[in-house]
């Protein structure tokens, strides 16, 4: 019997409109030279920060030298699982005709923030009838919006710091009573966010009133929600990957210990080796083991309490003082870079970056084919009296 297997075509999606749009391309790059080229077909699906589709390279869409690339698109129905190029007709006054670029087997979407990783684009890959990697639309909009990861987090009796919530016009509206309200809720340093952005992209520490003013405006830069959050003095800064549908499983604990105020988007990704920003990445943490698998088992618990599925990272704080945790946030499509701490945590775990980029994938086909066996309509005529009334 033959072994044979046809290579999977795997559509990258990268890029996008968010303000971690580099982010994206750096992480895009790792994950496309790290897939098995005897095993999967690369389909590269760049997003330019205008939001126009093309299938082009990283490189291209890096230099924003684009311009032969083919404009791009998917269709939200499932009978056309394709890349679909749109092509202008000549002399057609915005006139274009779709034709089929390549059939698609799994999407991985390799993007970072609103318009990626926040649910809209498994929305419609969703409605396209495709496999993809990573958390479906509930996870993926619980995961990015802070505000209600939080509430989702206190309901399901998971710690969380003292926070709160408010709105760019709120804020526009009356400085002085949001400055007052942060003030008598929490105490100094407090954190500014804005609700819906990853990799620390408009996320200020505060120490004083001057601060609090300058981080809210900056945060409200690049949101219309933004989250306020009590700080900790001596606060330690712990990551776990989690990977996984119904049964996830979660990696080593990891350490980032910023040299900078904390763990901004300098030190994530610009800092170079050896240099005073570069942030120090401890491997396994050194924690207590019954903390750190205290610290796995809420990982895995806030994993599931947003419905997640495929991969994330959770990130966690530890309070030095009195040793108590607090869940940070998940992030539903994490950085893929060579630096990044998701493929890192699961190299230390015992899991390679291709063989972790192997297992999601399975894991995209393995809930396609899970959700594909769901009854998705009803023959009213088999229903009885009673039945249909109640309806």
């Amino acid at each position: 019997m033959s072994n044979f297997r046809p290579k999977l075509r795997i559509g990258v999606l990268f890029g996008g409109r968010s303000g971690e749009h580099e982010v994206s391309l750096r992480s895009a790059r790792s994950v496309m030279s790290a897939l098995d080229p005897a095993r999967y077909e690369v389909v590269p699906i760049g997003i330019t920060k205008e939001g126009r589709w093309l299938s082009t390279n990283v490189e291209a869409l890096t230099s924003g030298d684009a311009g032969d690339a083919r404009a791009a698109t998917l269709l939200p129905e499932p009978s056309e699982a394709s890349l679909m190029a749109i092509d202008p007709v000549e002399g057609g006054h915005d006139v274009a005709t779709l034709s089929a670029i390549t059939e698609l087997d799994v999407v991985f979407p390799v993007l970072h923030g609103p318009y990626g990783e926040d649910g809209t684009v498994q929305g419609l890959l969703e409605l396209a009838g495709l496999p993809y990697v990573g958390a479906g639309v509930v996870g993926s909009a619980v995961g990015m919006d802070k505000a209600i990861f939080k509430q989702v987090m206190t309901a399901g009796g998971l710690p969380v710091l003292p926070w709160l919530f408010l709105t760019r016009r709120q804020w526009i509206a009356d400085p002085d009573k949001v400055v007052a309200a942060v003030e008598q809720a929490l105490t100094y340093p407090v954190f500014t966010k804005p609700a819906n952005l990853g990799s620390s992209v408009g996320i200020s520490k505060c120490r004083n009133r001057d601060e609090l003013r300058a981080g809210l405006a900056e945060a409200a830069r690049f949101d219309r929600r933004i989250v306020v959050e009590q700080g900790i003095d001596r606060a330690r800064e712990l990551e776990v990957s989690v990977m996984g549908n119904d049964d996830p499983i979660a990696s080593v604990v990891g350490e980032v210990r910023p040299r900078r105020e904390f763990y901004d988007y300098v030190a994530k990704y610009m800092a170079e080796p050896g240099s005073e920003d570069e942030s120090e990445l401890i491997i396994p943490a050194a924690i207590d083991p019954v903390l750190a698998e205290a610290v796995r088992e809420l990982a895995i618990r806030a994993y599931k309490a947003i419905d997640c599925a495929g991969l994330g990272r959770v990130d966690l704080l530890l309070d030095d003082n009195n040793g108590r945790i607090y869940l940070n946030e998940i992030n539903t499509i994490p950085g893929f870079t060579s630096i990044s701490m998701y493929p890192k945590l699961w190299e230390a775990t015992g899991i390679s970056y291709s063989e972790l980029l192997d297992r999601l994938i399975d894991l995209a086909i393995e809930r396609h084919q899970e959700k594909a066996e769901l009854t998705t309509s009803i023959d009213i005529s088999a229903l009885g009296e009673g039945e249909r009334g109640s309806a």
